[in-house]
């Protein structure tokens, strides 16, 4: 996994976030990504609501969003490597996505050590100044040779 360029490393992500089944599911859609950020978007779909008399998206979707796009990030940062996995995710709902709108993601891996890839995140719908949620996460960074690489999904 060593010597990967930005740019393959970025492909990596781009065909591992969209090859995960729940990601499919949802509709994510990868944006960008590149240089230890990603950008992700759901659209609003009324099988994800959580509250029918709302019609407010499910958390859980929006976990999903926020957890894919953390991951993202991670893979692409240059001192990272091009495989990950969650260790811990803390998400702060803020407050219900507005019923018919996309949800756009926002992760920034912003520390690398050897081991573990440190990454904040954000969730909005089309409010910019009011977030859906926020999120801060530990992913693994593990350059261990043994670990087999998202390259297998060429």
């Amino acid at each position: 996994m060593n010597g990967l360029t930005p740019e393959k490393k970025a492909e990596i992500a781009k065909r591992f976030t969209e090859a995960i089944p729940h990601s499919k599911a949802l509709g994510m859609e990868l944006t960008r990504i590149g240089n230890g950020e990603a950008f992700i978007e759901m659209p609003y779909d009324e099988r994800f609501i959580g509250d029918p008399r709302t019609g407010v998206i499910h958390g859980g979707a929006v976990s999903a969003l926020l957890d894919t796009c953390c991951g993202a990030s991670v893979m692409s940062h240059s001192r990272a490597p091009a495989i990950t996995a969650t260790i811990d995710l803390r998400i702060d709902y803020m407050r219900p996505a507005t019923p018919g709108q996309k949800i756009r993601a926002h992760a920034t891996c912003y520390r690398v050590t050897k081991s573990v890839a440190f990454v904040r995140a954000v969730a909005m719908d089309d409010d910019d100044d009011r977030p859906v949620a926020t999120a801060a996460g530990t992913f693994t960074a593990d350059h261990a040779p043994g670990r087999k690489s998202s390259e297998a999904l060429s």
